[in-house]
């Protein structure tokens, strides 16, 4: 998906296209739930194998059922839920706070947070980067135009004198699908990623990748509903992040079947299982948390105006104001 695109969807959502013609949602009715085949959404990664295997972790503590859909990045789930397609997401930041800039505040809320840390840039062996300035004329992917790590690194670059646009300047930044990276590195096509884990382990362990700088504090992932979602079946979202924290809990005091569950879902979202050695590694980077930092979503906001991408921006005490009652 290319940044006109997006910016359109959420424009039309913020002008109320996306509330036409509204249904009263039936109390059984589904819960639409998405997220990324990464690391840092462990929860999601658990909860869907726990669905797959009929002993559902969403399902039991909300009595509806939970349909689950995957996507690579950030944007692409924060059009679903603009465009009426997803109820809740685990999501990064940057996604969010761009699709609650453009509809002035209305459309997103955070319902808590999920994990911090999990990304790295990492850069190809034999190309040399000793500082961020290093990063000039280098080509450097990412998951997708606006996400995370995209936004992290566009920051990055403008805060070191090097100039990008979002087909070029004087680094190269492509989106790249989190599963190609390994190829691309290995053919010479990419000099440098900021990826999610595992993604950045399988270029350290697999292709001898050196990480460059590795990102511990950024609240990387968090739980993400429609504004529309929260205020129509609000007891639901109230269930759906209680259940969402008892999970964190759950996961951090059962580690080894937590693993259990998270390489059968990798595996089965992938077609291939996690190295041992490179989920060791990942999960050693993601820090699961049920907290939101405003101050790591500050920050986000700062970057996201220094890469061009968010002009002005609301309060943030109404995308929190869920997590502020749950």
């Amino acid at each position: 998906m290319n940044r006109r695109r997006f910016l359109t969807v959420s424009t039309l959502s913020a002008a109320g296209v996306s509330s036409c013609a509204k249904k009263p949602v039936a109390p059984d009715a589904p819960v639409r739930f998405g997220h990324f085949p990464n690391v840092t959404h462990v929860q999601a990664l658990v909860a869907h194998q726990l669905s797959r295997l009929g002993r559902g972790w969403y399902e039991k503590r909300l009595g509806v059922p939970v349909e689950w859909f995957t996507y690579n990045a950030g944007p692409s789930a924060t059009e679903a839920i603009l465009g009426g397609a997803l109820d809740v997401t685990y999501i990064g930041p940057s996604p969010v706070l761009n699709a609650y800039a453009r509809t002035k505040g209305k459309d997103v809320r955070i319902l808590a947070g999920a994990a911090n840390g999990g990304s790295s840039i990492v850069v190809r062996k034999g190309v040399t980067v000793a500082a961020a300035g290093d990063l000039r004329g280098k080509r450097i992917g990412t998951p997708q135009l606006g996400n995370t790590q995209d936004v992290q690194l566009r920051a990055l670059l403008a805060a070191n004198g090097i100039k990008v646009t979002q087909t070029g300047g004087e680094a190269t930044i492509l989106p790249v699908q989190n599963a190609d990276l390994l190829a691309m590195f290995q053919a010479g096509s990419l000099d440098a990623a900021w990826a999610p884990e595992p993604f950045a382990s399988v270029l350290e362990l697999e292709a001898g990748a050196v990480n460059f700088l590795k990102d511990m504090e950024t609240n990387v992932t968090m739980l993400v509903c429609g504004a529309e979602f929260l205020s129509g079946r609000g007891e639901l979202a109230a269930k759906l992040a209680a259940a969402h924290r008892e999970l964190t809990e759950w996961i951090q005091a059962n580690a080894a079947e937590a693993r259990e569950l998270i390489v059968a879902e990798l595996t089965a979202l992938t077609t291939r299982a996690p190295k041992a050695a490179v989920l060791d590694n990942a999960l050693s980077r993601v820090v699961l948390t049920n907290e939101v930092s405003r101050v790591s979503l500050e920050k986000m906001v700062e970057n996201a105006k220094a890469a061009g991408f968010i002009r002005e921006f609301p309060a943030l005490e109404p995308l929190l104001a869920a997590v502020k009652s749950s």
